[in-house]
């Protein structure tokens, strides 16, 4: 059933409200930086594609980064990497600002400052959005998402037409200055947040094998998968109107840095806008509706802002492209995390994003290449194109509705007690669960199995199969894998109430007279000698 709590009850949680109204602060800043970063490569460069690549810059580092910082979000206290970022974008938007202000910017060096930008914000980004549901209940996370983009886009309603004031009478140094300051306000609202994370009961994962997990666990999650792909198609045909904004805003509108940031205005007011209509449109739309007006919506606006050379006419097409932009982008971020269990969503959001802000980056990159070979206008006519493509696409891969998936930790497992003493990385293990099926269940019994493969895949299990005992038929042998002991008890926990289902019905169809019979195996090989006798390896405990 749609969430039908007020768009502002996050509000009432004061730790959100602090940082929320400090996000505010540095997105202000962020984006009187990216008016300052913009302008200042069309003043000191005459190329449409170096001008696309200010947000190419930006935005090509989330897609590099972010199963990093995705890792990181899941493994380490998100607070203090939180606050390790904010100091480095600090840092970077100081030294950019300090080396404009003495003459010293070059196109290049100024795609290498945006990039570290973009880098920081790369970082940031996962552990920010996973804290969101460390800060607020689960039935106030759409509301908070959508607060989030509110608070962006009330920003940029009024950030860009600032920003644009102050690189024409301060220069672009005082906007990457004043970004700069914004910093101050999100590290002084993180220092003040004391987060109680749970207390860790098995080993932090090493971060490549942190990574595999996120990458397995969206891997088999078609839903999100689905998520993923219509976020990168998205991201790719709509990023059109910002990249090249700043040539429509100097050729075809004739204007200069006030009608770029009036524009940019205007796609400001439309995205809070549709932040706000946000839970009432969920209430009337399915998911892939509102993915689906988003797409068309964008298409208009692109068409429009092609062929008009008026404001008056593009400003209202881009409020209509910012109303689709946070709608969709809301409900993808949404989608995510409410797929998604709090053990990996830092990583499922990083992927998100690196699939969303990968498409933003490379469609920078193209309707840029685009605009400088055929003209501004034919690139935006072409993403219109597309973005109507992306409707078509819905009929294949439809997003998922908003679910109501109990994903907290079943926590059913309990350690078993063993015979054979071994330690936390001994391994291999393998495990074999031995079920009594009778012949008018195997259809429903196999279709639980193929979901049952799934969920262990994902929670990290290897080699799963499937066995029929040949002398004895009714009985079936699920075996899996898992590296070491303490990936199997990790595997365990990271079952959920909502898996919880599939085993129960599992349980059902068995006919034992016990509970499915358990063995925990630890893997041993035997090696042939040069006398072609066999001898058993006898390892130590801790292999």
């Amino acid at each position: 059933m749609p969430d039908r709590r007020s768009p502002l009850a996050p509000l009432q949680n004061t730790v959100f409200r602090t940082i929320w109204m400090a996000s505010i602060a540095s997105n202000f800043g962020a984006l009187i930086q990216d008016v300052g970063a913009a302008w200042m490569m069309t003043s000191i460069s005459t190329s449409a594609g170096m001008v696309a690549l200010v947000q190419a810059s930006n935005t090509a580092p989330i897609m590099l980064l972010s199963l990093v910082a995705g890792a990181l979000a899941d493994g380490y206290n998100r607070r203090r990497v939180l606050v390790t970022v904010q100091l480095f974008l600090l840092t970077v938007s100081a030294l950019l600002a300090v080396i404009t202000y003495l003459g010293l910017i070059t196109p290049w060096l100024l795609l290498a400052f945006t990039f570290l930008i973009g880098c920081g914000t790369a970082m940031n980004n996962p552990s920010w959005q996973a804290s969101v549901g460390d800060i607020v209940g689960r039935e106030d996370l759409p509301a908070a998402v959508s607060l989030n983009s509110i608070g962006f886009n009330i920003t940029r309603s009024v950030g860009p037409a600032i920003g644009g004031i102050i690189v024409a009478v301060a220069g672009a140094a005082m906007a990457f200055a004043i970004n700069a300051v914004s910093y101050l306000a999100m590290i002084y609202a993180l220092f003040r947040w004391k987060p109680v994370y749970p207390n860790a009961t098995l080993p932090r994962e090493n971060l490549v094998r942190a990574i595999g997990a996120g990458l397995r666990y969206v891997s088999m999650s078609p839903n999100l998968m689905k998520v993923m792909f219509r976020g990168f198609f998205f991201g790719f045909a709509a990023m059109s109107i910002l990249s090249l904004l700043p040539i429509v805003a100097r050729e075809t509108l004739a204007g200069g840095p006030l009608v770029y940031g009036g524009l940019l205005g205007a796609y400001g007011l439309g995205a809070v806008a549709g932040a706000l209509a946000n839970g009432r449109i969920r209430e009337l739309l399915s998911s892939e509706d509102i993915v689906r007006c988003s797409f068309a919506g964008f298409a208009i606006a692109a068409a429009v802002s092609g062929a008009s050379g008026y404001f008056w006419i593009t400003a209202p097409a881009l409020f209509l492209a910012g109303g689709c932009w946070v709608l969709s982008l809301s409900l993808f971020n949404t989608l995510v995390q409410l797929s998604t269990p709090r053990w990996v969503v830092g990583r499922a959001l990083s992927l998100y994003q690196t699939a969303t802000f990968g498409g933003m980056a490379l469609g920078s990159w193209n309707w840029g290449v685009l605009a400088e070979n055929y003209g501004v206008d034919i690139a935006l006519f072409a993403s219109a194109a597309m973005l109507l493509v992306g409707i078509g696409v819905g009929f294949l891969l439809a997003m998922p509705s908003f679910g109501a998936l109990d994903l907290d930790p079943l926590n059913r497992f309990n350690e078993p007690p063993l015979e054979l003493d071994i330690k936390p990385r001994s391994g291999p293990i393998v495990i074999q669960i031995d079920y009594e099926i009778h012949d008018p269940d195997l259809e429903e019994f196999l279709l639980l199995m193929t979901e049952r493969r799934r969920i262990r895949i994902r929670d990290g299990a290897r080699n799963w199969t499937l066995m029929r005992d040949l002398e004895n038929p009714d009985i079936w042998t699920e075996t899996y894998h898992t590296p070491t002991w303490v990936e199997y008890v990790r595997h365990n926990h990271r079952r959920t109430k909502a898996d919880a289902e599939t085993f129960d019905r599992l349980i059902a169809l068995h006919r034992g007279k016990e509970r499915p019979r358990v063995h925990r195996m630890i893997e041993r090989q035997a090696i042939r000698h040069t006398d072609d006798v066999f001898h058993q390896v006898h390892f130590p405990p801790d292999h």
